[in-house]
């Protein structure tokens, strides 16, 4: 096939009314956690009307709970009206080629303050750089999702392509919380045929991202002794242990940062973030604070493991205790929430090769087309640890993702759509 084949077929501009008006509908659903039902329902209709046979499936608690990045307790997990939806597209003899599935989810983080209007509005507004659409999830990650149905539609609209295969649009539940859709369909796969790649429209920036880091996430707690603050001297106060195991904390940071290396994550400042995002101490004003817990995400390098980085981070605060003041317990480390294993796909992999090629062919300058590495984690761990190789690629910046009056450039988005679209055709040309 030759590079300029396919790219040059499909105009993504002829899709633009009605990719504008999928993301302004899907941006107003309030789709935090738990209330995704409503948005699954009318995106399984929009697919059903598009077409795409569609599959169903609803994460079991006990199952998860087997699974490491879970709570042990089922009844930690919120499951229950939180379906994930798949819709398919077959090509030619589907099963002669390939499967490539395009992945996104549909739960969005709570809004918070910052916000100029209503975050479930969407608002369209022109800048120097051209039109952007502001909303809840705009770019984390429903612009994505967008991209991936309306990419399967563009090359369903090409019957003379010579595809053969499968493309699957995933709109999955509890990304944020995990990964309930997407651990639930690889645990037990909700489709009657196997998946040969993915690709997760996360927001890279349109850049291919063929790594992401995990987390792990842990309590730290200290138990001091209360006092009335008239006489706070006779009390043993747990603020100094707090700032204590802040500084251990920093120096860790500083020590992976200079110890653990990957070709991928060099651009980071702080390569493996350590973030305290949550602390609470003590009981009232007016009495020593005797208790403490500190809530800390860790972060964990492809190719280390949740467990070997906990056995670090607990073996570097073995020593805190005898620098405290007498009187102070701790600090107790127990996990919590749920934990990111880091993943990574081969650069030569085939989906990233074909993602590139698509990515050159649509003018994209080679600089642009390198594999990078993602701080964060995403669903593509799941299915890396199920053997299908993944690659994330997406309109948007991470940097607006959770962010108060969250905006993607609506350009990118329809550049995602056609390097998906393109991506695709690609893949299912292979021979």
């Amino acid at each position: 096939m030759s590079v300029s084949s396919i790219a040059f077929r499909m105009d993504v501009r002829r899709w633009d009314d009605a990719m504008r008006e999928f993301v302004d509908t899907c941006c107003r659903y309030k789709t935090t956690a738990g209330n995704e039902a409503p948005a699954q329902q009318w995106f399984r209709g929009e697919l059903e009307a598009a077409g795409f046979e569609t599959y169903t499936w609803t994460a079991d608690a006990a199952q998860l709970a087997t699974h490491p990045s879970f709570p042990a307790d089922p009844s930690a997990i919120d499951v229950d009206e939180r379906p994930s939806v798949g819709g398919v597209l077959e090509f030619g003899d589907p099963n002669a080629g390939p499967t490539l599935v395009l992945n996104g989810h549909m739960d969005v983080v709570p809004t918070g303050s910052g916000w100029d209007g209503d975050p479930f509005t969407p608002r369209w507004h022109r800048g120097d750089d051209g039109e952007h659409l502001t909303a809840r999830g705009a770019v984390d990650m429903k612009s994505g999702l967008a991209a991936c149905v309306f990419a399967a539609k563009m090359l369903e609209g090409e019957p003379d392509l010579g595809l053969n295969g499968r493309v699957v649009v995933e709109s999955v539940a509890g990304e944020e919380e995990g990964g309930i859709g997407a651990t639930a369909s690889v645990l037990e796969n909700p489709y009657p045929f196997s998946r040969d790649a993915v690709i997760v429209a996360e927001p890279t920036a349109l850049h291919p991202v063929t790594a992401v880091e995990g987390s792990l996430m842990v309590r730290i707690r200290f138990e001091g002794r209360s006092a009335h603050a008239a006489t706070r001297w006779r009390g043993t106060s747990v603020l100094p242990a707090l700032e204590a195991v802040r500084a251990e904390l920093e120096a860790f940071e500083r020590e992976r940062a200079a110890s653990v290396h990957h070709p991928l994550y060099t651009s980071f400042p702080v390569p493996w973030p350590i973030c305290i995002g949550r602390v609470e101490a003590g009981r009232w004003a007016s009495s020593v604070a005797d208790s403490a817990v500190a809530e800390v995400r860790v972060g964990v390098a492809p190719g280390e493991t949740v467990a070997a980085v906990e056995a670090a981070l607990r073996d570097r605060l073995s020593s805190l205790p005898a620098t405290l003041e007498a009187g102070i317990s701790g600090p107790r480390i127990e996990r919590f929430s749920v934990q990111f294993e880091p993943a990574e796909t081969p650069v030569d992999a085939g989906i990233v090769k074909e993602l590139q090629a698509a990515m050159g062919a649509l003018g994209f300058d080679e600089e642009a087309t390198e594999p990078r590495g993602a701080t964060y984690g995403a669903d593509s761990r799941h299915y890396v640890a199920a053997g299908i190789p993944t690659v994330l690629f997406g309109p948007g910046c991470i940097e607006q993702a959770h962010f108060p009056e969250e905006t993607v450039q609506w350009s990118a988005v329809r550049q995602a759509t056609e390097v998906l679209a393109e991506t695709a055709a690609r893949y299912l040309s292979e021979e």
